[in-house]
């Protein structure tokens, strides 16, 4: 019994931990270097990967995020563009997990 909690437990655990945050972004782009930079000094303590998807030369990822660019995700679901507020993106990543 006490194995199948632990286990369970661990689980939830994984799948806390499991968040993607993408970040749209162009070679280049300064606010986009900044923007992971602060992404990455939280990413330790928040647990969280960093997917960086390069815009220039996709014509549809282009069209849909044109000047807006850094735009954040976190697993998909869209957090914000241009910068990065840590304690508005850690609510939200808290937030996200909640509903998971």
């Amino acid at each position: 019994m006490v194995d199948s909690v632990n286990n369970e437990f661990s689980k939830q655990i994984d799948r806390v931990g499991t968040c993607t945050v993408t970040v749209f972004t162009r070679h280049g782009c300064h606010l986009c270097h900044v923007a992971v930079e602060v992404l990455e000094t939280m990413q330790t303590d928040l647990d969280f990967k960093i997917e960086k998807i390069y815009i220039d030369g996709d014509e549809k990822l282009e069209k849909l995020y044109g000047e807006q660019i850094p735009v954040i995700q976190i697993d998909g679901e869209h957090h914000d563009y241009w910068r990065v507020d840590p304690e508005r993106f850690k609510s939200s990543l808290e937030k996200h997990r909640q509903r998971q």
